[in-house]
């Protein structure tokens, strides 16, 4: 196993071997006599006083493939107690929402960020432009994408998807950015659009009219933050499940959308983050993790005994606090942002 391909066990952590159902696998544990909790990262929150966002763009403008008129207009839902927590739902039309890099410490590197929610709302917030906000102050244009939820269901996530990044490698002269630095991140259910997008990709269409789809929708990284990757029944998250497949799908359509299935030499760099006591199981990370491995795809995964699900940034503390800096070093190792 390469450097890249390990687990990296951090100086405060000790590894121990636990069984995560009848699979053996690393996880980190925490020396809790010697262990501090790491402070919360700076917030990247708005309150809805303060709150500005960059301007939605039509991902297709003149009408996307599947378009269809919905019985309930796309509404978006406060959450919380002044902190902007939003949870956006019936989206009809998939937008995005680019955060340019500040000039003066822009690195040439780009994400789209899906935010999750079951594919039945998104966390546009915490998950999206809270994140954009953070990828910004290290020199990451960031993209916020709405995606298409369960009044469509698949496969039009996908596609979604894969226009996003088609979109920014597209525009990445005007966005200042390294078409071959532009990557995918997702939260939960956006972490299964995340990890579609990584496992499901074409070169594009070079006879396309759209000059769009003429180039690639491969990412060149993604990140992955407590996943929903499978949709084996066993170790699925069931609401993401029927809302992006319905109540009985073939046998086809759950190995076509069960991403650990579709890993292969050509899938990209990929930081997974976890925790044990997630509602959204461990295995769905250590199965995709597996994959990489066992295809010689570079990986590293941090997984921690708590934390829970929704955590976002990890602006409540905690040992899982600490992700974003080890995804930060991570991408500095990976050659996407300086060191």
């Amino acid at each position: 196993m390469t450097q890249d391909q390990r687990i990296r066990f951090r100086t405060e952590l000790t590894g121990v071997i636990t069984s995560v159902c009848t699979m053996m696998v690393v996880v980190v544990a925490v020396r809790q006599s010697v262990w501090a909790a790491p402070p919360a990262p700076p917030l990247f929150q708005q309150t809805a006083n303060e709150a500005s966002f960059p301007p939605e763009i039509a991902l297709w403008p003149n009408g996307a493939p599947g378009a269809k008129t919905l019985t309930e207009p796309e509404k978006s839902d406060g959450r919380g107690d002044g902190i902007l927590n939003r949870a956006v739902s019936h989206v009809a039309e998939p937008t995005l929402s680019i955060y340019p890099a500040p000039a003066d410490i822009a690195n040439g590197a780009a994400v789209v960020i899906c935010p999750g929610g079951g594919y039945a709302i998104l966390a546009i917030d915490k998950e999206g432009h809270d994140i954009a906000r953070w990828f910004n102050s290290f020199g990451v244009t960031a993209c916020v994408l709405k995606y298409r939820l369960m009044d469509f269901g698949q496969p039009w996530p996908k596609l979604d998807v894969q226009r996003a990044i088609r979109t920014v490698r597209q525009r990445a002269e005007s966005l200042r950015v390294d078409p071959q630095r532009i990557g995918v991140m997702g939260f939960s259910a956006g972490g299964h659009v995340a990890s579609t997008a990584a496992t499901h990709f074409d070169n594009g269409d070079a006879n396309a009219s759209d000059p769009i789809d003429r180039v690639s929708c491969r990412p060149d990284f993604s990140i992955l933050v407590y996943p929903v990757i499978s949709m084996d029944a066993t170790i699925s998250h069931g609401g993401s499940r029927k809302n992006l497949l319905g109540d009985d799908p073939s046998d086809d359509l759950v190995k076509e959308y069960s991403n650990e299935l579709h890993v292969n030499g050509n899938t990209p760099p990929t930081f997974l983050v976890h925790t044990l006591d997630d509602g959204v199981r461990v295995e769905n990370s250590v199965r995709f993790f597996r994959a990489l491995l066992a295809n010689k795809v570079p990986a590293d995964v941090a997984i921690y005994p708590r934390g829970g699900h929704g955590y976002g940034l990890g602006v409540n503390g905690g040992e899982v606090a600490s992700w974003p800096d080890r995804c930060k070093r991570w991408l500095a190792e990976q050659g996407v942002v300086g060191k």
